[in-house]
């Protein structure tokens, strides 16, 4: 019987590249299939969201604004003064004006697809400067941008916080975030973004996910549904549709949206290493694999002392560094999984010997070198 071994991390993978015949004659488990709708797995192509950001001031804030450090609100505040009727040009007490109880703030926002002038969406905002918090604060009249340079919204009003930051006597205390905040429909659409779904001759889904088997499984289940050739796959991602002259687009893709298909997700695992926060996907599966999980501890100890010199000698007072090496190794625990087994099952496993989340993200890793691993393993 040969063996693969593959080290990472002080982790051992042994893989059985041949198992017994009683094993072998098993049948591979099928693989998962689970039943969601068009609109749950794909997006009609154009009809999407938009982003917009936008600059503005926030004022009435209790002392908690930008610092006089900070340039750009002071200038801020000029300009729209100036755009009320307030001229501040060579006046010396402009240069001295404070700005604890403003703020200056970018804007972001999404403009949904379909949007017209008069429709309101959520503003979130964000400290640009140096504000300790934007509770109590209102923001006032500011343009939000598209890609284009083009203004598409206007935001103004009170914002909702989150948290809240108090200092008292050089003591202070804060929760969550309180320099970002949100406006519920605190921008009003003034310009939409045109898609005339009339004048479209072809219309495309485009899937979350690209998969072959995926893309034929829906155009077909949409074809079953419509009684006639409406769908057909382009490529794994791609699903183009052919209506009919003069077919009434909106409820065509209200019934496409509503087929319900059989898809069939890749196994994957997601694993961020900085957090140790492992992910795994329900139809992963392992090849017969053999693990070997042990722990080496090294301790490194290092103490000064300090040398007196003898009472007639001619030596002088020295400090001097002790150290010293101590190592622990623990026995290795041994986990055996069967053909057919899941993730599941490795991590219940590794639980019961105590591995830790960043142990199963090595342990993962050193899988899927070693290929034990049928998944494809995405890593943050």
């Amino acid at each position: 019987m040969r063996r693969y071994n593959t080290i990472r991390g002080g982790v051992t993978v042994v893989l059985l590249a041949a198992i017994a015949l009683a094993a072998a004659a098993q049948e591979a488990p099928t693989a998962k299939i689970r039943r969601a709708r068009v609109k749950d797995i794909a997006s009609v192509e154009g009809v999407r969201d938009n982003q917009l950001v936008g600059y503005g001031i926030v004022v009435g804030l209790h002392g908690t604004g930008d610092s006089s450090q900070t340039v750009f609100p002071l200038q801020t505040l000029e300009s729209a003064l100036e755009r009320m009727g307030v001229n501040l040009q060579g006046n010396a007490m402009a240069s001295m004006m404070q700005t604890r109880n403003m703020a200056a703030v970018f804007l972001s926002g999404t403009l949904p697809p379909f949007a017209e002038p008069g429709n309101k969406v959520d503003v979130t905002v964000s400290s640009a400067g140096d504000a300790r918090s934007l509770e109590g604060g209102v923001l006032l009249l500011a343009p939000l941008y598209g890609p284009d340079g083009q203004i598409y919204a206007e935001a103004q009003g009170p914002m909702v916080l989150g948290g809240y930051a108090v200092t008292a006597n050089g003591s202070s205390k804060s929760v969550n975030y309180p320099t970002t905040a949100r406006i519920p429909s605190g921008a009003i659409v003034e310009r939409g973004v045109p898609l005339d779904l009339t004048r479209m001759h072809t219309l495309s889904l485009l899937l979350d996910d690209d998969d072959f088997h995926t893309a034929e499984t829906v155009a077909a289940a949409i074809n079953q549904n419509a009684g006639r050739k409406l769908a057909h796959a382009v490529d794994s991602r791609r699903i183009e549709l052919t209506p009919e002259a003069k077919e009434d687009i909106p409820a065509l893709l209200a019934r496409v949206e509503e087929v319900e298909v059989d898809v069939f997700p890749r196994a994957r695992v997601v694993v961020n290493e900085r957090t140790g926060t492992v992910v795994i996907g329900g139809n992963v599966t392992l090849q017969p694999v053999t693990i070997l999980h042990g722990g080496l501890v090294v301790n490194v100890v290092s103490r000064f002392e300090v040398s007196q010199p003898n009472p007639l000698g001619q030596g002088t007072t020295q400090v001097v560094q002790q150290t010293t090496v101590q190592a622990q190794d623990k026995a290795a625990s041994r986990i055996e999984l069967r053909e057919g087994a899941t993730v599941d099952d490795l991590v219940e496993n590794l639980q019961q010997i105590g591995a830790t989340a960043r142990d199963i993200v090595s342990i993962l890793q050193a899988m899927k070198e070693a290929g034990a691993l049928e998944a494809e393993l995405e890593v943050l």
